[in-house]
């Protein structure tokens, strides 16, 4: 039998990540370097190198921005506090945060502001996270497992939010937990969950179901998204590992594998995977078989800084 590599799609870039690089992009062009982007404008250490190449400089503080400057906000959002800070210091702001991202935040207002407790749901240290807790930080209490969940004592009212990076899978067993020991409370909206997030998790597991018995997933360490899709490959029974999409692939990675399963994070550009099966395909791989789980056609309006007639 042939060595074959089965190709998940949709992968790589999501929407909410292609509107951020191009904002950072387009503010290059418009104004010239340099644009100051608070954190990562995503989560992908190859695209982050190609924005400073151009001229873009990240910093993890607004106050490292000299003042007067543009200072461009990173797709995975903050809380009120950064944006009046930066105000403050007259940067000029430019919000690159995800419009999915940014329906949450509206969500944890609504809710705290209507007496409630909101649960957050995600991981306590992740960028995103600390800006939706932001929001109302007084009114809101991350959840990180159904364990967590079932030691939450409020008499208030319990409405959950969800950080859009995660998967139904993720969340539906901290949410039950919360259900079990609060009874009734505000679920989740069902598209609180990125899209991207649980498209690019499905087509891993149908690449598994297809016969890959060990999965490529493209992306950085710093990407939670691409860090999960490893989780859930391993979940559903193969071999998984993270790779960067520039670095030479080890031979014994891929020895006694026959059908590999190739995917990239939500924040990975096409061209590294593109480069990756340039390497399977020297590896002694044949062309690659789409495995498709879904068609994506989002697109969300660039804001009116950069926005062109």
């Amino acid at each position: 039998m042939s060595r074959r590599v089965l190709l998940a799609a949709p992968r790589s870039f999501c929407a909410g990540v292609d509107r951020a690089i191009e904002i950072v992009e387009r503010l290059l062009e418009q104004h010239g370097p340099p644009v100051y982007v608070r954190h990562q404008i995503v989560h992908n250490e190859h695209v982050v190198r190609r924005l400073e190449r151009l001229g873009a400089v990240f910093v993890e503080d607004e106050s490292e921005i000299p003042e007067g400057e543009i200072c461009v906000l990173s797709a995975h959002g903050v809380a009120p506090s950064v944006k009046e800070n930066a105000r403050r210091r007259g940067l000029r702001v430019v919000d690159a945060t995800c419009p999915l991202v940014n329906k949450v935040h509206a969500e944890a207002r609504r809710y705290a502001d209507s007496g409630h407790l909101v649960a957050l749901v995600g991981h306590a240290d992740h960028v995103e996270v600390i800006g939706t807790r932001g929001e109302r930080p007084d009114s809101t209490v991350v959840i990180e497992s159904p364990e967590q969940a079932r030691q939450l004592e409020t008499d208030k009212p319990v409405a959950v939010i969800t950080q859009t990076t995660l998967s139904l899978d993720d969340v539906a067993p901290i949410v039950e937990a919360l259900e079990q020991h609060l009874g009734e409370l505000r679920r989740p909206h069902a598209d609180d969950i990125c899209y991207a997030t649980q498209n690019r998790q499905d087509a891993v597991k149908a690449m598994v179901a297809e016969g890959a018995t060990l999965i490529l997933v493209i992306g950085s360490e710093t990407s939670s998204n691409a860090k999960r899709l490893v989780e859930v490959a391993q979940a559903a029974g193969a071999e998984a590992t993270l790779v960067d999409g520039e670095s030479p692939l080890d031979p014994t990675l891929l020895a006694g594998h026959e059908t590999v399963g190739l995917t990239a994070g939500a924040s990975t550009p096409e061209e590294l995977v593109r480069a990756t099966l340039d390497r399977l395909s020297a590896a002694g791989y044949g062309p690659p078989t789409e495995i498709t789980v879904a068609r994506e056609d989002v697109h969300f309006r660039l804001p009116r800084e950069v926005a062109r007639a």
